[in-house]
Order: structure tokens, then C-alpha cells, then sequence
């Protein structure tokens, strides 16, 4: 069973966070995450991330234990770069290319539990407009909507005068600058 996880277009050079990367392949995750975390380096904080989501749709898809998984293989991908400039002398630009990287990450099982597919979520059937429809006229048909909007219309019209009545010259004050008196 192989479980996935990845974050894209991560705003750190590859050449940075496989670094990082190679410290984890092949270990346990949790001393995956350990070492990660006392690893000096920022690229490791994307890393745990994605570790962790691939930790979180193990155990929440196909139900794993944590202790039985292992980190399979970790990749570092090469993103679309950001190009920039910088002006150097006698009036010319240089080229300054910010890299991004794709991180993936793949997970194992360290003994085989046995399952093979995701667990089955349970989707609700689609509502048709036409029922939709019918219960919205039968909503009307018993005036229930007209006393609402009538009703919510009075509150929000007292509301909105004890509030205005409450902050004198409140239209006044609302487009003021905060620079000396009131």
C-alpha cells in the first residue's frame, strides 16, 4: 500500500529542500519527523508538512496505524521559476531566477495490514432542481417567508438606528484620519 502526499510550487530552491529530503528517506515517520524538526534548516518546515499530510490521509483513507509506515520515497521537483531583474552597471539588467520546487511524498506500509482501497465515503444523492423547486413553493404557498422578511426587516432597521443614534456624527467620523483631535 502506498499512500501520497504532495505540496507544489513551494517557494524554496529544490536544490535547498533535497537537502532535507535525504534525511528522511527510508526512515519510520516518526523518527522522520524528529529528525526533521531538529534539522537546522527552513526547508524542513515544508517537508513536515507534507510528511504529516501524508501521516493524516493514511490513517484518515485507508485507516493505517501511524507506527506501521515508513517514508518510501521522497521526491524534490523542479517548479516554474520567477524571473526577475536587478539593474547593474553601465545601464544593464541581470537575470535573477527565484526557483520553486514540487515536493512528493510517498509512504509504505513497514508490515502488510492487508488493505488494498480507500474506505468507502458515503455521498448523499443529488437533489434535483425540480424538487427543489416544489419545496420552495410550498415554503411560500404557507406565507412562512413573507413573515420572516418581514420580521427580520423590522430588526434590522432598529438595530441600525440605535446604532447610528448611539456615535453622534457617526457618517462624519467614518471617512476621518486618525491624525489629532476626535
Amino acid at each position: 500500500m502506498e499512500i501520497k502526499a504532495k505540496a507544489k510550487h513551494v517557494r524554496m530552491s529544490p536544490k535547498k529542500v533535497r537537502l532535507v529530503a535525504g534525511l528522511i528517506r527510508g526512515l519510520d515517520v516518526k523518527r522522520a519527523i524528529d529528525q526533521l524538526a531538529f534539522s537546522g534548516k527552513k526547508a524542513s518546515l515544508p517537508v513536515i508538512k507534507v510528511l504529516e499530510s501524508a501521516i493524516a490521509n493514511a490513517e484518515h483513507n485507508y485507516e493505517l496505524s501511524k507506527s506501521n509506515l515508513f517514508v518510501k520515497e521522497v521526491r524534490i521537483d523542479e517548479a516554474p521559476m520567477l524571473h526577475r531583474w536587478t539593474p547593474k552597471a553601465h545601464g544593464r539588467a541581470t537575470a535573477i531566477r527565484k526557483r520553486n520546487s514540487h515536493i512528493n511524498i510517498t509512504l509504505g506500509e513497514l508490515k502488510d495490514s492487508g488493505v488494498k482501497s480507500a474506505k468507502k465515503r458515503e455521498v448523499e444523492a443529488p437533489i434535483s432542481l425540480a424538487e427543489l423547486a416544489k419545496k420552495g413553493e410550498a415554503f411560500i404557498k404557507e406565507g412562512k417567508a413573507k413573515e420572516i422578511k418581514e420580521s427580520d426587516k423590522k430588526e434590522v432597521s432598529a438595530k441600525g438606528k440605535s446604532e447610528a443614534a448611539g456615535k453622534k456624527g457617526f457618517v462624519g467620523k467614518m471617512f476621518n484620519r486618525k491624525s489629532g483631535g476626535n
